[in-house]
C-alpha cells in the first residue's frame, strides 16, 4: 500500500498586538505555528488545527477573508498539493492566517474569525497580499511563466494590488513563450473555434461573473468563468502545467514538462497571452488564452481548448519551444565550466533532458550566447583589446602589444570614429627571458577560432631542457597567408627569438614558406633554418596515398637517425610502390629527415600545436578575443609558477640534470648490452664499441664513438646531444664522467632560469589608463554564416578520416543501419514517452 503524501506547513499568524513589520503586518506569534497536513486532510481539520494552537478551539467563526489564492474548502488542498508537485524544491511551504473582526447578520461583533491564505512558497504564484509573507522564488528561472492557478476570491472588499507591488516574478514578465523564447506568429489571424465561449471578462482588472461551487462551506469560495471546467490532470498531461513551470521542471512521474505537442504564440504582452496548436486550423482546435487580473496580481486561464486532436506522429524529434534560449539555460554549467565543451556533448545532454533533439545550429548558438553572457559581448569584445594593451604595458613593462586595424568606409568616406581590428601580436617580458634557456628551435603553427567571429591563433611554442613545452608569443590574425605569417614572424624574430642559428618548425604553408623567405625577415641559413613537422608531411602523403602502412613506414624513414636506418626503410617504401618514394624525394631531405638535420631538432619532429592548445590554452579559441588574450596571461602566470617550482624543488634536492635526462640516461644504461671498447687517440676522444652477444661469439656491430666531436655511428649522441648507450660505455671505460658531455639545456639550472622571471598580477580594468582612439569594431566578413549548421574552417586530412570498418550511424540517433531520413526517430514510435 502507498504511503500517505504528507508535509509540514508553517502557518503565520497575522492580528492586531505585539511585533510589526515594515509593512505594517502585525502578528499575534513571534514564531510560525508548525501544522502536519496529509492529502486526506480536510479543510475544516486545517481550521481546527490552527484554531487549536492558538488556543482559541471552539471559536465561532462567521466568514472567511482571503488575501491571494484562498484555501477555503477540500477541492483547494487538492489543488495546493498539486502545486506543491510543481516545486519539488520549496521543502516547507508557509500559510498566512488572520484573525478579523467581521458583522454578523445580527449586527454583532465576533472576534476570532479565521483566515488561511495560500502557501507563499507552494503554490505556482507567490502570494501578494503582504510583503512580510516568505515568497520562495526557485533558483532557476530563465524562462517566465504565468500562474495557472486562478485568484478564487472575488469581493470588492480585497485591498487592490498595484503592479509596482507585485513580486518580480509577476512584474514585467509574460507568460511562457513570450519574448524571444518562443516563436511569435502575428501574421496569422486569431481564429478562435466556435466552441468556445465568449470572452466578455477579458479586460484588465474585470473580475467578471463567477461560477458557485457545490459543497462549499462558504458563500465566498467563487471559480472565474471557464476555469471549473477544466481538467488539471490532462492540461498536465499535455504538458500546459508543465510549461508554466519552465522547460525542464519536472513533475511527480520524473516526466518533462515539455509537450510533444508544439504550439505557437498568436498574441504576447504585458496582459495577454494567446496560444494555440501549430496546427490550428488543420486538424487541431487546441488554444489557450490567458489574462493578467491586475486587480489580483496574477494570471487567469480564460479559455482553454483541448485536448489536441493533432496527430502526434506528425511531429518531429525537434521542438520549436526548445529554441537556444532555453537551450541556453540548460548547458551554461557545463560551458562555464568547460569552454571548450564540443557541440555535440551538449546536443546529446539536451537531447537527454528534454526528450527533444534540437538542430546542430540551435545548441551552437545557444553555446555561442552562454559565452557571451559569461566571457563578454563577443562584438564589444574588440573594442575592449585597445585598453588591454595600455593595461598589460602598465602591468609589465616590456610587454610587446602590436595592434592593427584597418579603415572603416561608410559611402566612400572614411569614418574616422571606428576601425576595424585587423591584427594582433603579443608577448610577455617572462616568456623573452624564458626563451634565451630554452631549446635553440620554436614551434610555429595556427589555430581556428571557434567563436562567432572566425579567425586564426598563430603561436610560437618553445621547449625546456624538461620537454616541457611552452608558447611565447601570439598573433590573432584573419587567416594563414603570406601576409600574416610575415606580420607573426617579423615581430617573432625582433621580439622574441633573435638567436643566431635557429630552427623553425612548421609546416609546409606557402604562407609560412614566403614569409621565412623574404630577405629582410632574418629567417634564412645561417641565420635560421627550416623543418617541417613530419605529421603534417605524412598526412599531405595521405593524401596521394591511402593506406596506413605506406605511411609508418614514411614516418619511420623520418624518424631515422642514421643514413642506414633511413636507406632501411626506404627501400621497404620502395618495395611498395616506387611512386611514394618519388614523392618523398621532392623534398628536400634536411627539411624532414633526422639524419640530415645536423641535430638542429633536438630529436623534435612535430610543431606540438595540439599539446600546447589541449594543456595550456584548453578552450581560448572558444572565447571573445579579449577573454582570449587575458587567458593567455593568466594561463602563462599559472604555468610559471608551477614549473618553477617543480624546477626549484629538484634543485634543492641536489639533482643536476632534468628529470627528463635522468630517465633517458637510465635507459641508456639498461639496455647497454656487452660492448668492448679499443681506444684510438692518447687524449681519450675516439673509441671504437663493438657489440657482442653475452657469449662473446657474434658481433652485433661496430660504432665509432668521438666525445670531443660528441658524435656516435649510431645517431642518438648528435641528434639528442646527450650520450648514447655506447657513449656511456666509452666514458666508463675511460673513467671520465658522462656529465661533461650533456648539453647545457638539460642542467636543471637552465630549466629554473626559463620560469625564474615571473608574472605581475595584473591591474584591475578600472586603473587601465584611457584609451582615446576610434573604436574598434569586428569585420563583418568575419562574421559566421547566420543560417545553417556553421560551416567548419578546419582543413580536413586524412588525421580526420574515420575507420573506413566502422559502420555508418544515423546523424540523429547515432544508431547503425539507418540514415536521418529514414530514422523512426521522425515518425511516430519515438514520440511515446515525451508527455
Amino acid at each position: 500500500m502507498a504511503s500517505e503524501e504528507s508535509f509540514v506547513v508553517l502557518v503565520h499568524h497575522r492580528g492586531s498586538v505585539n511585533r510589526k513589520t515594515r509593512s505594517g503586518v502585525k502578528f499575534t506569534d513571534k514564531n510560525p505555528l508548525c501544522i502536519v497536513i496529509t492529502s486526506t486532510t480536510s479543510y475544516d481539520d486545517l481550521v481546527s488545527a490552527v484554531l487549536m494552537k492558538l488556543g482559541l478551539d471552539g471559536a465561532k467563526r462567521n466568514t472567511v477573508k482571503y488575501d491571494c489564492f484562498t484555501i477555503n474548502n477540500d477541492v483547494d488542498l487538492q489543488v495546493m498539493f498539486l502545486c506543491r508537485r510543481q516545486f519539488p524544491e520549496v521543502r516547507t511551504p508557509e500559510l498566512l492566517a488572520r484573525l478579523v473582526d467581521v458583522v454578523s447578520s445580527s449586527s454583532g461583533s465576533n472576534r476570532n474569525t479565521n483566515t488561511i491564505a495560500n502557501p507563499a512558497g507552494s503554490s505556482s504564484r507567490p502570494a501578494v497580499a503582504s510583503s512580510s509573507v516568505p515568497v520562495y522564488e526557485p533558483v532557476v528561472q530563465h524562462v517566465a511563466s504565468p500562474s495557472f492557478a486562478v485568484d478564487l476570491n472575488g469581493t470588492e472588499g480585497d485591498e487592490v494590488v498595484e503592479r509596482e507591488n507585485l513580486p518580480n516574478a509577476l512584474v514585467g514578465v509574460a507568460p511562457v513563450g513570450v519574448g524571444d523564447g518562443f516563436l511569435v506568429d502575428e501574421e496569422e489571424d486569431d481564429v478562435e473555434p466556435d466552441m468556445i465561449d465568449d470572452d466578455s471578462a477579458d479586460d484588465i482588472g474585470a473580475t467578471g461573473p463567477a461560477l458557485e461551487v457545490g459543497g462549499s462551506s462558504s458563500d465566498t469560495q467563487q471559480y472565474p468563468p471557464h476555469f471549473s471546467s477544466l481538467d488539471l490532470d490532462a492540461m498536465r498531461h499535455e504538458g500546459v502545467l508543465g510549461h508554466a513551470v519552465g522547460f525542464g521542471a519536472r513533475d511527480a512521474e520524473g516526466t518533462t514538462g515539455l509537450t510533444e505537442f508544439q504550439y505557437k504564440v498568436v498574441e504576447s504582452d504585458h496582459r495577454r497571452y494567446v496560444g494555440k496548436c501549430s496546427k490550428f486550423g488543420n486538424g487541431c482546435t487546441w488554444l489557450i488564452r490567458l489574462s493578467l487580473r491586475k486587480r489580483k496580481g496574477i494570471w487567469e486561464v480564460k479559455r482553454y481548448n483541448g485536448p489536441h486532436t493533432c496527430l502526434a506522429t506528425s511531429i518531429s524529434s525537434d521542438h520549436r519551444s526548445l529554441d537556444y534560449h532555453v537551450i541556453l539555460a540548460f548547458i551554461m554549467p557545463m560551458v562555464r565550466a568547460d569552454a571548450s565543451v564540443s557541440i555535440k556533448v551538449l546536443l546529446n545532454a539536451t537531447a537527454a533532458h528534454f526528450g527533444f533533439r534540437p538542430t546542430y545550429r540551435r545548441v551552437w548558438m545557444a553555446k555561442q550566447k552562454s559565452i557571451a553572457l559569461i566571457y563578454g559581448d563577443w562584438d564589444e569584445s574588440y573594442n575592449d583589446l585597445p585598453r588591454w594593451v595600455l593595461g598589460v604595458q602598465l602591468t609589465m613593462p616590456g610587454s610587446v602589444v602590436v595592434l592593427k586595424t584597418t579603415p572603416v568606409r561608410v559611402g566612400g568616406q572614411v569614418d574616422e570614429s571606428q576601425a576595424y581590428f585587423h591584427r594582433l601580436f603579443w608577448t610577455f617580458p617572462p616568456c623573452i627571458e624564458a626563451f634565451r634557456h630554452c631549446k635553440p628551435l620554436v614551434s610555429i603553427d595556427g589555430t581556428h577560432l571557434y567563436g562567432k567571429y572566425g579567425g586564426t591563433l598563430l603561436i610560437a611554442i618553445a621547449q625546456d631542457g624538461n620537454s616541457n613545452i611552452l608558447p611565447v608569443a601570439f598573433a590573432l590574425v584573419e587567416g594563414e597567408n603570406a601576409e600574416s605569417w610575415t606580420f607573426f614572424l617579423s615581430h617573432l624574430r625582433q621580439h622574441v627569438t633573435p638567436q643566431p642559428g635557429l630552427l623553425v618548425i612548421s609546416d609546409r604553408h606557402n604562407g609560412i614558406k614566403a614569409a621565412l623567405e623574404a630577405p629582410d625577415g632574418g629567417w634564412l641559413p645561417p641565420s635560421a633554418y627550416r623543418a617541417f613537422c613530419i605529421r603534417h608531411v605524412a598526412a599531405n602523403f595521405a593524401l596521394t596515398f591511402k593506406g596506413k602502412d605506406a605511411r609508418r613506414l614514411l614516418v619511420n624513414a623520418a624518424y631515422a637517425k642514421t643514413e642506414v636506418e633511413f636507406d632501411y626503410w626506404f627501400d621497404i617504401l620502395r618495395s611498395e610502390d616506387p611512386a611514394m618514394c618519388e614523392w618523398a624525394n621532392r623534398i628536400d631531405y634536411s627539411l624532414w629527415t633526422q639524419h640530415r638535420d645536423e641535430g638542429r631538432r633536438f630529436g623534435h619532429m612535430t610543431t606540438n600545436i595540439s599539446e600546447c592548445v589541449n594543456s595550456i590554452l584548453k578552450g581560448v579559441r572558444n572565447l571573445p578575443v579579449a577573454s582570449l588574450v587575458k587567458a593567455t596571461y593568466c594561463r602563462l602566470a599559472e604555468l610559471f609558477v608551477r614549473k618553477g617550482r617543480e624546477a626549484e624543488a629538484q634543485m634543492g634536492t641536489g639533482q643536476q640534470f632534468s628529470q627528463h635526462l635522468v630517465k633517458c640516461i637510465e635507459a641508456n644504461m639498461k639496455t647497454a648490452r656487452c660492448f668492448t671498447v679499443t681506444l684510438y687517440d692518447r687524449d681519450n676522444s675516439e673509441f671504437t664499441v663493438a657489440e657482442t652477444t653475452p657469449t662473446g661469439s657474434f658481433s652485433l656491430g661496430t660504432y665509432r664513438v668521438s666525445l670531443a666531436s660528441r658524435t656516435c655511428d649510431c645517431g642518438y649522441f648528435q641528434a639528442l646531444h646527450f650520450p648514447c648507450q655506447h657513449a656511456l660505455a666509452c666514458c666508463a671505460y675511460s673513467r671520465v664522467t658522462w656529465t661533461s658531455y650533456v648539453h647545457s639545456v638539460y642542467q636543471i639550472s637552465s630549466v629554473f632560469n626559463v620560469y625564474r622571471m615571473g608574472f605581475t598580477p595584473p591591474i584591475l580594468e578600472g586603473f587601465w589608463p584611457p584609451y582615446d582612439g576610434p573604436t574598434v569594431i569586428p569585420d563583418p566578413d568575419k562574421r559566421r554564416a547566420r543560417e545553417g549548421r556553421p560551416r567548419s574552417t578546419r582543413i580536413r586530412t586524412n588525421m580526420d578520416e574515420a575507420d573506413p570498418n566502422r559502420p555508418k550511424r544515423c546523424g540523429l540517433c547515432r544508431q547503425p543501419g539507418h540514415t536521418r531520413r529514414s530514422c523512426p526517430q521522425v515518425g511516430g514510435s519515438s514520440q511515446t514517452g515525451h508527455h
